[in-house]
């Protein structure tokens, strides 16, 4: 079968409901989603991410998709490379540009060759190669592949690195107490005194979503979106624009949590969610209190997915102490096709030292789970 495959300038040019057909029916993954970064200048020029979908046709039909990015840094992806980058400048090669199969800024695991058939799944993955031969690129990444990705592309011999990220999963709890009873006496008892001190501050938490998010709302949000960067001697990759831009073109799956004292917001926290799992994003604050993060970015979440019958949180990269609040370690994984055949030896042995090493490290996550024994 003949297809037409073609590499556009953005995910714009891709009709949305063909687009939204091929994903996962992540929130994240979504055409307003990605639209949105492009549209509020997030990705685009002078951003380092240049919007490069891959696209796959059967006559008028689209039949498959990458979202893919031409890259000239390694910002924002969550799966370091700049030691590779590094080495490759230290030996008189240039790194970048490099192809990225991601969604910009955001660690989730899910459909990365998009398509229901795993034959044009095989096809895309050879495709990026090709490109990256054919632009005399250093290399093209795929980041936090789902399973069925992951399985194609370990078959045709990329190479394979492993991560950790943590996820909370709702048991069918009737309420937030009934989660808790699963937990060691401990880790129960040190939440009961962290919501506790939050209530004794005066504080209380709302839960927005859809159009009673305003203007206003969503202003202060990037009040405390920015400050949490200020803090790290950051600066934010998001724009004001991409938050009210968001809010108007996919408001049923947003989730703002805004902690407030005496009718004053003083904290907030975004997610995006659908029905089956909550994606927890950003959050800040422009006052400190002990343990609102938890409060906030945790529990509030964790009730909303309660009330909801939503099975899965999300809670990203990093982060040991998600383990006691409930989270359990999930093993994640990125796939990379290296061009210069010494450094993709070299690459290759790296990560499979790397895995042994995480192997470790999830294995004692696992021994300290927070769930009463047999759990």
């Amino acid at each position: 079968m003949n297809y037409k495959i073609e590499i556009l300038s953005g995910i714009s040019q891709i009709n949305a409901p063909e687009w939204n057909a091929l994903t996962d029916g992540s929130p994240i993954l979504n055409h307003a989603f990605l639209t949105a970064l492009e549209a509020t200048g997030c990705v685009g020029p002078g951003t380092g991410w240049q919007p490069y979908p891959l696209t796959v046709k059967d006559g008028n039909r689209l039949v498959g998709a990458v979202p893919l990015y031409l890259k000239s840094h390694s910002y924002g992806e969550y799966v370091f490379d700049w030691a590779w980058a590094d080495a490759f400048e230290r030996n008189g090669l240039s790194y970048y540009p490099k192809l990225l199969a991601a969604i910009p800024f955001t660690p989730v695991t899910g459909v990365r060759l998009m398509s229901r058939d795993g034959h044009i799944q095989e096809l895309m993955a050879q495709v990026l190669a090709e490109r990256m031969e054919h632009h005399s690129l250093s290399s093209v990444h795929i980041l936090f592949p789902n399973h069925d990705c992951s399985q194609i592309l370990e078959n045709s011999n990329w190479i394979k690195r492993v991560g950790v990220q943590f996820r909370w999963e709702n048991e069918s709890f009737t309420d937030f107490e009934d989660f808790l009873s699963r937990l060691a006496h401990d880790k129960r008892k040190k939440i009961h005194q962290e919501r506790k001190k939050i209530m004794a501050a005066g504080i209380n938490c709302r839960k927005l979503t859809g159009a009673s998010i305003s203007r206003d709302d969503w202003d202060f949000f990037f009040r405390c979106y920015e400050n949490t960067y200020y803090q790290h001697h950051s600066t934010p990759y998001l724009t004001r624009e991409f938050f009210y831009a968001l809010g108007e073109r996919m408001p049923q799956q947003v989730l703002l949590v805004l902690a407030e004292r005496a009718g004053k917001p003083i904290a907030a926290a975004l997610n995006l969610f659908n029905g089956e799992a909550l994606y927890g994003r950003y959050w800040g604050a422009v006052e400190y209190v002990p343990g609102l993060h938890f409060e906030l970015c945790y529990y509030q979440a964790q009730e909303f997915c309660i009330d909801r019958g939503i099975r899965y949180f999300e809670g990203g990269a990093q982060g040991e102490h998600k383990l006691a609040r409930g989270f359990r370690p999930r093993a994640t994984c990125s796939f990379h096709k290296i061009a210069h055949p010494e450094f993709e030896a070299a690459i290759r042995q790296f990560v499979r030292h790397e895995a042994k090493g995480m192997d470790v490290y999830h294995n004692e996550l696992e021994e300290r789970a927070p769930y009463k024994s047999g759990t």
